[in-house]
């Protein structure tokens, strides 16, 4: 039986809050979280020699590994709220038919035509957080792979980024780069603000956004013929999951498969986390492009949230009780961070869906992380040892960053209905 959507409302989160009882059930499962683990999971990751701590996993592969160039073709969607959001589709090197075909129907809803490239900003010049939000520049060069564009009915890949995050990420240019090698399309949709330009209503993005990804998601799959896969990292992974929680079964009916890299299931052990010691190296950088944003919000929206308390914030807690919680119809940080919190509801999903997650991410403990026995059999745990924060990168020094696209792409190659195949080409040998 269908299932009502009018819950889905971008400001008012549709899961309630964990009750006490889920939250002690919750608790009492933590102890066996360390053995319960599918067999595999240990040996399918190993961090080289070189890397030897958590934080040199996550900073060395987002600030210093070599990315693969990736071009993108940029197009713009007005939300139904009146607002816009930026996607950046996966560009071959040959324009076919079949990849004008899948932007078409969309061009043609917002009245524009699919060349047309939205206004950029310049590239933020300042620290960047570890996702490097950035606006692209036009003159990208192509990445390696299939040069043909696909069928119409090949899969596509839909990628949510994380926190500050862009289609230029590391993560991003990665798993796009797979996504051509594999003869897939690709798009990297942007939660509002992280496109390179302000978005145009008193809002930003949160870690509960369900509601963006729903209208995303059912917009794509409206106007794609072949399968839709999606994935997410960090707060995109986060959200995907919560967005795939509240579906449940009905999520089969848009996605074939799903993927939740390094997201933070429990955002208050995250948000703790990151909030002390070396944490608050992430923190601070997040902070910077953060509070930029609340400073231009502010000249569209004079008096909209606390200015001297936003610029005052030291801590995410602090800049979410500022800004994120009263934007988006919470009470305040707990709030937020409870009806964040994707953990307790992972067993409602009802579609394949990977989770990975380091046991050493700084930004997410390891003993919160969940056992085989707190999720769905549809979902598939692999928490190795190591790895950081959206790191997990390979090889003698200076390494690698594949690894992450291969574990991704191989699963969700495996759970694709009537997954279109070609030749894998690629540049590089993965290990």
């Amino acid at each position: 039986m269908k299932r009502d959507h009018a819950h889905l409302i971008p400001d008012a989160p549709a899961l309630a809050p964990p009750s006490a009882l889920e939250q002690n059930a919750s608790a009492a499962l933590n102890a066996a979280s360390q053995t319960t683990l599918e067999p595999l999971a240990e040996w399918l990751y190993r961090a080289p020699r070189w890397l030897p701590t958590a934080h040199a996993q996550t900073i060395v592969p987002a600030l210093f590994a070599q990315r693969p160039t990736v071009k993108y073709r940029r197009e713009r969607w007005t939300t139904p709220d009146g607002d816009f959001i930026d996607l950046d589709w996966l560009a071959y090197d040959v324009e076919g038919e079949g990849n004008r075909r899948v932007h078409s129907d969309a061009a043609t809803a917002n009245g524009s035509h699919p060349s047309h490239s939205a206004p950029r900003e310049p590239r933020n010049s300042a620290a960047k957080p570890f996702d490097e939000a950035a606006a692209l520049h036009n003159g990208v060069s192509g990445c390696t792979g299939a040069t043909r564009a696909p069928e119409p009915t090949a899969p596509l890949f839909v990628l949510f980024h994380g926190l500050e995050g862009s289609s230029d990420s590391h993560y991003a240019r990665v798993l796009m780069a797979e996504a051509k090698a594999r003869g897939w399309f690709g798009v990297v949709p942007h939660f509002r603000s992280c496109g390179g330009s302000m978005n145009l209503l008193p809002r930003f993005y949160h870690l509960a956004d369900s509601a963006e990804v729903d209208w995303v998601l059912r917009r794509l799959k409206a106007q794609h013929a072949g399968p839709v896969i999606a994935a997410g990292v960090s707060l995109g992974g986060n959200v995907l999951l919560r967005w795939l929680c509240e579906q449940e079964q009905d999520a089969a009916a848009i996605l074939d498969a799903a993927a939740a890299i390094s997201a933070p299931l429990d955002v208050h052990a995250g948000g703790h986390a990151i909030s002390q010691g070396f944490g608050m190296v992430y923190t601070r950088s997040f902070l910077k492009t953060l509070k930029r944003k609340a400073l231009a919000k502010l000249d569209q929206y004079p008096g909209l949230f606390d200015r001297d308390a936003m610029l005052a914030a030291r801590t995410m807690h602090a800049f979410d009780n500022a800004v994120t919680a009263p934007l988006h119809g919470f009470r305040d940080t707990e709030d937020y961070w409870t009806r964040a919190t994707t953990r307790p509801y992972l067993p409602r999903i009802a579609i394949p869906t990977l989770v990975l997650n380091a046991r050493n991410d700084p930004f997410l403990p390891g003993r919160v992380l969940p056992s085989a026995a707190e999720v769905s059999a549809a979902v598939t745990l692999d928490q190795p040892a190591h790895g950081g924060h959206v790191g997990f990168m390979t090889g003698p020094f200076p390494g690698r960053i594949d690894w992450l696209s291969q574990r991704v792409f191989g699963y969700l190659q495996t759970h694709v209905h009537h997954a279109h195949h070609v030749p894998h080409q690629t540049d590089s040998e993965h290990g």
